[in-house]
């Protein structure tokens, strides 16, 4: 009795000490720079005229949205098919994508402004606005030519993502069989080139062979905008401790995904198990093809259908990944990338918009990371890898 007795004052006292006031929280939010590497509200910006100012009961990226998440920026992805579209459509595709959400960020002048600088993030951040950035998710954008490269960035994209699901004829896939043993001669020219212009290397969606030969001709610190933990989830699209490491050491940081099957083994195995609506996906593509709008309305209704069906993972799940980074990547060297509306609404429970970030905020703390810890997290980490790429630009 008395064994049980001090078995459950001690749960209660842990208890106690885990617990986290609002205003910690509140507070948190209100000194930290809160940046999300990798958003994917582009796509329904671009297929249906979706309005950032208005608070929408559908997607998960918009202004009231990230307000009440206290967020600072996204980087809004620029991203095409590359299994629907040719590298010539994906550029001119994509050059469209760019127009429509500098366009979006102009209509709300007042509320949101493009940054392409570690500086112009915090010098928005003062002005109490929003800040858009932009990334191009995948190489086959830019068709095998630097000039592509060079365009994009003049237009304000700050990362390319080496690769998308499937190879360019630069760089392998993690979602395709191995073609070029990781980077090619040109792939390593992409790279360098990307360097002297200050613009991120990101390595979500590549490889691993392609990864380490990117770590290893690139001069700056790489990025991976919106990945997990392969020891925690066994998939090609998050990264093993040793890649990990090996990224902390070049200074790089590892954005976490939200995406409940990068997240949870067992929620990917249920995902794939659902056959016909998996195959229903594709046919939306194929069939709504020349009409965006219904394309992206008919996705949200397989989605809601998809999600009744799975459930949510529990938010633990997530919390998992954060500190299974800062284990073995270290502190310095773990972020924001949820992929916000590029996963089919198939999120974690408590976080499924942006406007969630505090209770990822007191998830952190519950795991016991300091303040400033969780501030480097939300967006200190990625400030510096950007203020490093900048600095390396043209050396």
């Amino acid at each position: 009795m008395r064994f049980l007795i001090v078995a459950l004052l001690a749960a209660a006292t842990a208890g106690a000490q885990t617990r986290v006031e609002t205003a910690r929280v509140e507070g948190l939010l209100r000194r930290a720079v809160v940046l999300d590497l990798h958003c994917d509200t582009t796509l329904v910006i671009a297929a249906e005229g979706y309005d950032l100012a208005e608070r929408h009961a559908y997607a998960q990226v918009d202004i009231p949205r990230m307000r009440e998440g206290g967020v600072t920026g996204v980087f809004f992805s620029i991203w095409t098919s590359p299994r629907l579209l040719s590298p010539p459509q994906s550029v001119r595709q994509a050059l469209y994508q760019i127009d429509e959400v500098r366009r979006e960020v102009r209509r709300h002048r007042e509320a949101m402004v493009l940054a392409r600088t570690a500086e112009e993030v915090l010098a928005a951040r003062k002005q109490g606005r929003i800040v858009a950035l932009l990334g191009v998710e995948g190489g086959h954008m830019i068709d095998s030519d630097l000039a592509v490269l060079r365009s994009f960035h003049e237009l304000g994209a700050r990362y390319l993502t080496l690769t998308h699901g499937r190879n360019t004829p630069w760089a392998d896939s993690s979602g395709d069989k191995p073609a070029h043993n990781g980077l090619t001669g040109f792939g390593r020219q992409v790279v360098r080139e990307m360097n002297r212009l200050g613009m991120m290397v990101d390595i979500s969606h590549v490889a691993d062979k392609t990864f380490y030969d990117a770590l290893e001709t690139s001069t700056a610190p790489l990025i991976a905008s919106h990945s997990s933990c392969r020891a925690l989830a066994d998939h090609a699209r998050n990264m093993t401790d040793e890649m990990m490491r090996a990224l902390a050491r070049k200074g790089g940081v590892i954005h976490i995904n939200y995406y409940s099957g990068f997240l949870d083994q067992e929620f990917e195995k249920r995902y794939q198990a659902l056959k016909e609506d998996n195959q229903r996906e594709q046919q939306i593509d194929l069939e709504y093809r020349s009409d965006p709008r219904r394309r992206s309305q008919e996705q949200r209704k397989l989605n809601a259908a998809r999600l009744a069906k799975l459930g949510r993972p529990p938010f633990s799940r997530l919390l998992d990944h954060f500190l299974h980074a800062v284990k073995v990547a270290g502190v310095d060297h773990v972020g924001l990338g949820s992929d916000f509306d590029g996963v089919s609404d198939l999120l974690p429970e408590g976080m499924e918009d942006i406007s969630k970030i505090p209770n990822l905020v007191r998830g952190l703390m519950e795991r016991g990371l300091s303040d400033q810890d969780i501030e480097k997290i939300l967006g200190g980490n990625t400030l510096r890898v950007m203020r490093a790429v900048e600095q390396a630009a043209g050396k």
